[in-house]
């Protein structure tokens, strides 16, 4: 496994230890370099772009004179940048085809390093390596995403599920495993795709709360990055989860939770 990268930064009169692996993108704000990291965190530095720039990787790209990016959490390049978080920022509209291709070079470098030594081969192999979820009473897949020319998810495969991912789904584990999700439900809804793909590419722990019409039901979904390419996903029917509170600190434990919940 590749050694993470961080950087030192003194922001708010302290010093800062960042992963760049963390990093979405870094702005210039007249003096000020603003790094903007996974999870929402903002570090000020006086330090210039070219010198930060200087200790990150190939992969990011300037998109103007004062703002690059983590080609990992870019999501689509049309009017705007669009992140796999939702952002969106303003680039160089007359070098978009220079910074599209530049895109398309570094993500196509990403997804082929998918796939290593680590991955299971088989069926029987991931059944072995996540033997553990076979008896939870909560449904658990791993699937690995695919992606089309564009380099943009496009649908995913089931390589495990458990026989709780089974009842969820109303399909058997036999006919789920190997097989793509797109050709088991035709009438996919795509907005899945997003989060997978921010957690596949960029490694982010992500919770999803919505309605999956292809199983008509309300679900909670928590997806983690497993292997290159992978995702993991735990799911839940809501109508089956009940809220109990124990003591006083479980206010305090909502606020926190529905404080993170974007604006």
């Amino acid at each position: 496994m590749q050694e993470e990268k961080y950087i030192t930064v003194n922001s708010d009169r302290r010093e800062v230890k960042i992963c760049v692996g963390t990093i979405l993108y870094i702005i210039m704000r007249v003096k000020y370099a603003e790094i903007h990291v996974s999870g929402g965190s903002v570090y000020n530095t006086r330090m210039t772009l070219s010198e930060l720039a200087g200790y990150l990787d190939d992969g990011f790209l300037k998109v103007h004179r004062g703002c690059i990016v983590s080609a990992m959490a870019i999501h689509d390049i049309s009017d705007k940048i669009y992140l796999s978080n939702g952002e969106a920022l303003e680039y160089a509209q007359r070098k978009k085809s220079e910074i599209v291709e530049q895109f398309r070079i570094i993500q196509k470098s990403i997804i082929s390093s998918f796939g290593g030594l680590d991955i299971p081969s088989t069926p029987e192999e991931y059944n072995r390596h996540f033997s553990s979820f076979d008896n939870i009473p909560f449904a658990f897949t791993d699937i690995e995403m695919i992606f089309n020319d564009e380099r943009h998810a496009v649908d995913w495969i089931f390589r495990y599920g458990n026989p709780a991912l089974a009842r969820l789904e109303k399909t058997p584990l036999e006919k789920l495993i190997g097989s793509s999700f797109g050709s088991l439900f035709p009438n996919m809804d795509s907005k899945w795709l997003r989060s997978y793909e921010r957690a596949t590419l960029y490694g982010e722990t992500l919770e999803i709360i919505d309605y999956s019409p292809e199983i008509d039901t309300y679900l909670k979904v928590i997806c983690f990055p497993t292997f290159k390419g992978h995702c993991g996903c735990i799911l839940f029917d809501i109508s089956e989860i009940k809220f109990t509170k124990n003591s006083s600190d479980a206010e305090k434990a909502l606020m926190l939770y529905f404080g993170n919940l974007p604006k």
